[in-house]
């Protein structure tokens, strides 16, 4: 008989009651002392056939019958009476019992099985084996909702199902060791939730390249090539951790694009229409608005602030500053936030693209994080963190979110000096309030005692594998109800793809076993790309794996390198220029802003970065000595009008070995003015 018509038919429970075989198997003993939690049973086992029987284990339910009520409890120690055992004679022992419920006789007929306990067992009362048809209705709730996940540990005839609704809405964890079978269990859960919720969107954070090929036919895999993140969704602190990679960034620094940012975005819009400048001076930009702005504009606007009077004071942070901005712009790891898709306004295309909005049959998506730089993996955590509870926020319940973090205690470790706040901030967020607006989060982790545990507390339903570490099986057992803490002593115990459930979605902890996934779909490293024939190191091909290396080398600004000194040159020269003609520093004229910068990679050559050699490239020596010679004639001519300087002086005087400043203070300054 199947675990649902157990349920439906109380004439089972009967018929298995009244068998006069199970009858006299299920008889295991007494009761001899009972509190609010527990009770001890006096049992004896007179033959080795009664002892291998497996009428007593650890982990077993079994049931104390109280009038027409069955109490049930969970086996949690034995031991005998006489710390010994004998195969000639009876042995008796005590077995240590935790109440959890009861089993109640309804006046139609029906029986119900509840938490509370109405009546406890009294001295003498007799203990049972348990019924199939009483495990059925300890664990099936009834409710159309729920999906089966696997079997239960103690008779695997019975289904194991849980409530998808209650795990969903209130958040869910996975927590277990490294083998114990977490990413199997995840594909087989993800899949219950997509056939319970047809309007449920699942977003997995894929550190490790491992979902790819465990939905087939329901899941778009995005990676790093596939993925366009515009740099203008992510909020500043956002993009200081991609400036900054994940290093405290500078006030100063954070201040200027605090104040320029805006002034791009408005730059941005001013090439748009009436209607969306009057929109937008209504609302306000900030550096914080998700509307789109070009990096020309703000490089641009910080070449106008150098050559303000008001920036003088500023030009070592802004010259820094765009030496960061040209870093990450030129970095080819950086290339899904600033490719020449990303700037135009494509929020639209990149919410179609991760969050399945419509979808088009696939409501999952994978984003493999594997090739985003670790540094950065904050941040774009913490953007779509963010994006999925405000899409789930303004969509007024339209679209069910589910946002799997997989290694969750990289995004939000218990130590709040570590991790990006933002993350953790993003995260927080869905866990206290999502669940009123359709997003639900679901923790995956091997490390549950290095999560925080206010995230960890906000999950209703945990689902707790294999877990060797004594600081991580205890954070579980602080998150198990009371009345159910014996099930955590077996959690270092538990086979692969077994794990101890309790919380919202079941009405009492479960202890279980997970379905088997067909060799197929089950989750792996790289997904499908993982070849069936893996090359030994005898014919692997090491020029490849180099070049594949030195892709994600650092980025070349050997570019911008080059125009910074240009600039400098062209500050020398006004400077230069006023002091010959006799024009104030302070009147000379503001310098022209840059043109516009080029995102364009170029071919990368070690040998341009900072850091390197210190030999000037040929065009940079050539601009040199046409400088030198520039400024030459320019004191030459100086030196003419006041006859005190012949043509050797001038010629020791400008070497190229002496740099500008040297220059300038080996001779007067009455000397350079023109009298």
């Amino acid at each position: 008989m199947f675990s649902r018509d157990l349920q439906n038919s109380p004439s089972a429970g009967i018929q298995e009651r009244r068998d006069a075989v199970q009858q006299t198997h299920r008889f295991i003993g007494n009761v001899i002392a009972c509190d609010g939690a527990h009770a001890t049973v006096a049992a004896s086992i007179g033959s080795i056939e009664e002892a291998e029987a497996d009428l007593w284990s650890v982990g077993r339910l079994v049931t104390i019958l109280v009038g027409k009520n069955r109490v049930i409890a969970l086996t949690r120690a034995m031991q005998t009476s006489a710390a010994q055992w004998t195969e000639d004679s009876s042995n008796a022992f005590k077995v240590e019992l935790e109440l959890l419920g009861e089993v109640r006789a309804l006046p139609d007929g029906r029986e119900q099985f509840s938490t509370g306990i109405t009546t406890y067992p009294y001295l003498g009362a007799r203990a049972h084996q348990i019924r199939s048809s009483d495990l059925v209705k300890i664990y099936d709730r009834g409710a159309l909702e729920t999906s089966v996940i696997g079997r239960l540990s103690q008779d695997d005839s019975i289904d194991a199902a849980v409530h998808v609704p209650s795990m969903l809405s209130k958040h869910f964890a996975l927590v277990g060791s490294t083998g114990s079978g977490k990413s199997t269990a995840v594909s087989l859960l993800m899949n219950k939730a997509i056939e319970s919720d047809p309007k449920l969107r699942i977003l997995i954070l894929d550190p490790h390249n491992e979902f790819a090929a465990a939905f087939p036919g329901k899941a778009m895999v995005i990676d790093t090539d596939s993925l366009d993140l515009p740099f203008w969704l992510f909020r500043l602190e956002e993009l200081a951790e991609v400036l900054y990679r994940g290093r405290p960034p500078i006030v100063d620094e954070l201040d200027v694009l605090r104040d320029l940012i805006p002034e791009a975005k408005r730059a941005f819009r001013g090439t748009e229409g009436m209607s969306s400048r009057r929109l937008s001076e209504r609302n306000g930009v900030t550096a914080d608005t998700p509307v789109p702005y070009r990096f020309a504009d703000l490089m641009a606007l910080i070449d106008e602030r150098i050559g303000k009077l008001d920036g003088r004071s500023e030009k070592p942070y802004l010259r820094a500053l765009k030496l960061r901005l040209a870093a990450a712009i030129n970095d080819p790891r950086y290339r899904f936030m600033f490719s020449s898709n990303t700037i135009s306004d494509t929020i639209n295309e990149t919410i179609s693209q991760v969050f399945r909005i419509p979808g088009d049959g696939k409501p999952i998506a994978t984003l493999q994080l594997a090739g985003i730089p670790s540094e950065v993996v904050n941040s774009v955590a913490s953007v779509l963190c963010r994006m999925a509870f405000e899409i789930s926020l303004w969509s007024n319940g339209a679209v069910h979110i589910l946002v799997v973090c997989e290694e969750a205690h990289r995004y939000v470790p218990s130590d709040p000096t570590l991790g990006f706040f933002p993350t953790r901030q993003a995260i927080a967020r869905i866990a206290k309030e999502g669940r009123k607006y359709g997003c639900s989060l679901g923790i995956i982790t091997q490390r549950p005692g290095e999560l925080d545990q206010t995230i960890l507390s906000q999950c209703s339903t945990i689902f707790s594998m294999r877990l060797s570490n004594e600081i991580d099986q205890d954070i579980i057992r602080k998150a198990i109800p009371g009345s159910s803490i014996s099930a955590m002593n077996f959690i270092s115990s538990l086979a692969n793809g077994e794990a101890i459930a309790f919380g919202e979605a079941l009405p009492v902890p479960m202890r279980l076993k997970f379905e088997r996934v067909k060799e197929s779909v089950l989750p792996r490293a790289h997904g499908a790309e993982v070849k069936e024939v893996i090359d030994d190191p005898s014919t692997i091909n090491l020029g490849n794996v180099i070049e594949r290396m030195r892709q994600s080398a650092g980025p070349d600004i050997s570019d911008f390198q080059s125009r910074v000194s240009a600039a400098e040159a062209t500050v020398q020269e006004a400077v230069m220029g006023s002091m010959q003609f006799g024009t104030p520093i302070d009147d000379a004229p503001p310098l022209q802003p840059q043109a516009e910068f080029s995102a364009d990679l170029e071919p990368y050559n070690p040998g341009m970065l900072p850091g390197s050699a210190r030999t000037a490239p040929l065009g940079e020596s050539m601009r040199q000595d046409t400088r030198i010679d520039r400024y030459s004639a320019l004191f030459k001519n100086s030196s003419a009008d006041n006859g005190a300087r012949s043509a050797s002086e001038d010629a020791a005087l400008y070497q190229p070995s002496q740099t500008l400043r040297e220059r300038l203070l080996s001779k007067s300054g009455s000397s350079l003015l023109k009298k």
